[in-house]
């Protein structure tokens, strides 16, 4: 691909590679889950920047690897984890109380007693940067380095993808089920803001409730990718030495785990899990980017092609 100053120019394969793959994706979209506005404002995203310059083709397309996770997110509610296997409802909550259980009960089920308007705001603040910590770390990495970009961008989908796989091999029921629904299974259970509607009723917004009315996959609570995504940005702003940013990302991490368990949308069992799919997904991708020869010339290559 030949770059231009400006960025990557506008060409008639271009054009057609991307008109047809957003036709195409609101097409199959429409056949497996029905048609949704979201869909077509991340298409109309995506073409509004392509088509706009060379400078916000270049940004589109490098964040491609993060509409990629956004798609194959949405996409599973066409195939929910319910039908291939088993949902782990009570025996999860037993172990969960046994091993980190205080006074008989979990502790999702120690912070309903002892919660505070003060941990409402915290959490539900924390829980708001589960999505936009790691975009904005991303865009801060491709104008900073491309290829860190795609390193962190990739080990990201990594990420995802191990998580995807775990919630299909082990559908997993959230705290807040059993609290509403105890150890029945219910299959179309709808979203639950559960805690985080505390954060809304605050402040009277209707951010979590809207968010989770759109949930993929309600059972899919194992492992927590809230969890993995911070902790993501964490090793790679460690791994490039970048200063304040980590300390800030440290302490949004931490946050965001804490929340997972008070605001009972996970166990601690969860979070764990998020943490080792977190460290499995950097660890696989760095030993494909270091031992594979194509991975590194891909990576070192989509970095150079969207260079100014």
């Amino acid at each position: 691909m030949t770059v231009g100053r400006s960025g990557v120019p506008l060409t008639l394969r271009n054009a057609v590679i991307a008109t047809g793959f957003s036709i195409g994706y609101l097409l199959l979209a429409a056949w497996l889950i029905g048609y949704k506005t979201d869909q077509l404002v991340l298409v109309m995203l995506f073409n509004v920047l392509f088509y706009l310059s060379g400078v916000t083709r270049r940004f589109i397309l490098g964040f491609t690897v993060f509409i990629v996770f956004w798609i194959l997110f949405d996409s599973m509610k066409a195939f929910p984890n319910y039908r291939y296997n088993t949902v782990q409802i009570e025996s999860l909550y037993r172990l969960e109380e046994r091993w980190f259980g205080i006074g008989g009960h979990t502790l999702n089920e120690y912070w309903v007693a002892h919660r505070s308007t003060f941990l409402d705001v915290l959490t539900g603040t924390f829980y708001l940067c589960w999505i936009p910590l790691p975009l904005a770390f991303a865009g801060y990495l491709f104008y900073r380095n491309k290829e860190w970009f795609f390193c962190y961008a990739l080990s990201f989908l990594l990420v995802n993808l191990l998580g995807f796989v775990i919630y299909d091999i082990c559908p997993a029921a959230p705290p807040w089920y059993v609290q509403a629904y105890g150890y029945v299974f219910h299959p179309h259970t709808p979203g639950n803001v559960a805690g985080l509607g505390r954060f809304d009723s605050y402040f009277h917004v209707a951010i979590f409730s809207a968010l989770y009315s759109k949930s993929s996959n309600v059972f899919a609570a194992m492992p927590s990718l809230h969890a993995a995504y911070p902790l993501t940005v964490f090793y790679y702003g460690l791994k490039y030495r970048l200063g304040w940013i980590n300390i800030l990302s440290a302490a949004i991490m931490v946050g965001i785990w804490f929340a997972a368990v008070y605001s009972g949308h996970h166990y601690v069992l969860d979070v764990l899990a998020g943490i080792g799919c977190g460290l499995a997904g950097i660890g696989l991708f760095n030993l494909l980017y270091v031992k594979v020869g194509c991975v590194g010339r891909l990576v070192k290559g989509w970095a150079k092609a969207l260079e100014p």
